[in-house]
Parts: C-alpha cells; sequence; structure tokens
C-alpha cells in the first residue's frame, strides 16, 4: 500500500548562469504520467528555441522518468533524478532548460549546472505532506447529526460534504491510520444506528 508522500504545493521557476549558458528549472507538482508530459510540452513549447528540454520526474505510484535529452549520457536526467530523491519528493516534475552559450562545459560541469538549478528552485518551492485517507458516506438519523459534526470538528476529520434528505448524509475523509478508531467512535455515538461505508480513498494535504 502506498503511504505518505512530501510534494510542492505550486509551481517554481529558478535561473542560473555557468559559462554563458543558461539553465532555467521549472519545478511543477503534478498528479500523474500524462500530467508530466503535459507540462514538459508546454515549456518545450515556451522554449523551442533552447538547445536542451532536460527533465526528470517521480510519481507516488513508483514510476520514475529522466531523459538528457541530447546530453552526454548520466551528466542532466539523472542528476535532477537523484536530487528528488534525495529530497524525498513525488508527484514532481523538474524541466531544466538549457540556452546554450558557446563554450563546453564537459561532464562535471553539466552534472553540476543542471544539479545547482534543480536544488535552487527545490529550495524555493513550498513543501506539503500528502497524507492517505479513507472516504466514509456516513447516513444517520437527524437527531444525531449534531452529535457527529461536533466529533469530527473537534477531533480535525473533515466533512466535505453534507446532504440533508430523509436522513443526513456526511461525506468524511479521515486519515487512514485512524480511520479503526472513527469508524468505532461513529457506532458508539450513534448506538450502531448509522450507517458507515468506505467509497474511495485518496491522498489529502
Amino acid at each position: 500500500m502506498l503511504g505518505n508522500f512530501s510534494t510542492i504545493a505550486e509551481h517554481v521557476e529558478a535561473k542560473i548562469t555557468e559559462k554563458k549558458s543558461v539553465f532555467i528549472a521549472n519545478v511543477f507538482p503534478i498528479t500523474d504520467e500524462e500530467d508530466a508530459m503535459r507540462k514538459l510540452n508546454e515549456i518545450k513549447k515556451k522554449e523551442r528555441d533552447a538547445r536542451h528540454n532536460v527533465f526528470a520526474y517521480r510519481i507516488a505510484n513508483g514510476s520514475e522518468r529522466y531523459s538528457d535529452d541530447g546530453e552526454p549520457n548520466g551528466t542532466a536526467g539523472m542528476p535532477i533524478l537523484s536530487i528528488l530523491r534525495g529530497e524525498n519528493l513525488q508527484n514532481v516534475l523538474v524541466v531544466v532548460t538549457r540556452y546554450f552559450g558557446g563554450i563546453l562545459l564537459g561532464t562535471g560541469g553539466l552534472m553540476h549546472a543542471y544539479s545547482d538549478a534543480t536544488k535552487l528552485a527545490i529550495a524555493d518551492a513550498k513543501k506539503k505532506e500528502m497524507v492517505l485517507h479513507s472516504q466514509y458516506e456516513v447516513k444517520m438519523n437527524y437527531e444525531l447529526y449534531q452529535t457527529i459534526e461536533y466529533y469530527c470538528r473537534t477531533n480535525n476529520i473533515k466533512i466535505v460534504n453534507s446532504v440533508f434528505l430523509d436522513v443526513v448524509v456526511l461525506e468524511i475523509v479521515v486519515e487512514k491510520e485512524n480511520e479503526d478508531n472513527f469508524v468505532k467512535k461513529i457506532e458508539e455515538l450513534s448506538n450502531r444506528t448509522a450507517n458507515i461505508n468506505v467509497v474511495n480513498s485518496g491522498f489529502y494535504a
């Protein structure tokens, strides 16, 4: 089962110059491989005059990918991926664009430049923890609503939707590690009259 992970909150950009070559690092939060490719293509379109658009990404499902995009093997994409691993960041794409300045940097110089641009951007990024939650649908009689709503509110349990029909239907998200206690408490508060069902799971900040 997938565990909790760190990601970034929003897109950040950083730029460095190394021997007249300009390296522009763009770091994006992403949801999946398709999202990564879409953002990469946006950068390629924006920076179409650049010599290289190197990238690496990590997805919380375990997928990883990188490309040197024409740079010598191992000098660009892999150093970026290594930084993402070292920072334990997932659901993150890094694209580093290089505008060649006419001076060769050598393999060591390239590795340092791509790494430095990536590190600078990540240092400016706001990090956030993504925690695995279960989403429950809880159906109850009206007289139980205030009691259960109060319990959720005072225990930092999120009610994401409330529907008032012939009964009250609450959509509630609970941290995965706390769901057993949650179910037991709802059963206790409702004297086992509430209908409790898991409908989904996902990551929430």
